[in-house]
């Protein structure tokens, strides 16, 4: 079965079989192949613990994906053990759509990334949300304890190589964008969600000042 789409294709130009689209990509090679352990192992480990972001895969009981960042200061996903890990839920603007995803359906991946690093780092697994008080107590900041969190099993975790941040130079500073470029994010979701109703601009104003004042007070 195919998604739905406006483009029109030919049927030739859709690949629906896996072993038509191994046979058009061709064979990896045996690095590529093997690289995948089932464990995290020293180098998995240093890698998480210098990591400040890290973008979690998750779907519903109907297969329907979601992806969401978690970031917070170096090291803030506790690894319990070689195959266990932790990440602290922090305040958010309660949609939890990928807490709500991991109870219908506890598989997740997990996307590591360090600034300045090229390779980042894959990691599958089953999810759990818990409010187990010693494991929060773990991730406290500012004196505040997060209220719940993620816990993962880790079935398979291995380094990914550098060619996407190279295509993207994600770290290279000349490349950066200036934020003025686009509306603030306030102005562009009250438009987006207004229909064809004007969006005042004292409405904006308070809405980002809404914002700005959550990312001041509420990180934690």
């Amino acid at each position: 079965m195919t998604m739905a789409t406006s483009m029109k294709l030919h049927p030739k130009d859709i690949f629906d079989d896996e072993d038509q689209l191994r046979t058009f990509v061709g064979t990896p090679a045996e690095l590529a192949s093997t690289k995948a352990i089932d464990h995290l192992d020293k180098y998995c480990i240093a890698f998480i613990e210098r990591s400040p972001f890290v973008i979690l895969g998750t779907a519903n009981k109907d297969g329907k994906g979601d992806v969401s960042p978690r970031g917070d200061q170096a090291g803030f996903v506790n690894v319990i053990d070689s195959n266990t890990l932790f990440i602290p839920e922090r305040p958010g603007n309660k949609r939890i759509d990928t807490l709500c995803n991991i109870i219908q359906n506890p598989n997740i991946g997990m996307l590591f990334l360090i600034p300045g690093f090229d390779d980042c780092l894959r990691a599958n697994g089953k999810a759990t949300v818990i409010k187990d008080k010693k494991l929060l107590e773990t991730s406290i900041v500012n004196q505040k304890v997060p209220k719940m969190g993620i816990l993962i099993s880790v079935e398979l975790a291995m380094l990914h190589c550098a060619k996407a941040i190279r295509r993207s130079n994600l770290w290279d500073d000349q490349i950066k964008h200036d934020r003025s470029e686009l509306p603030s994010i306030g102005q562009i979701i009250l438009e987006q969600t207004s229909g064809d109703r004007e969006v005042k601009s004292e409405v904006i104003k308070k809405i980002d000042a809404r914002i700005e004042t959550d990312y001041k007070e509420r990180l934690y």
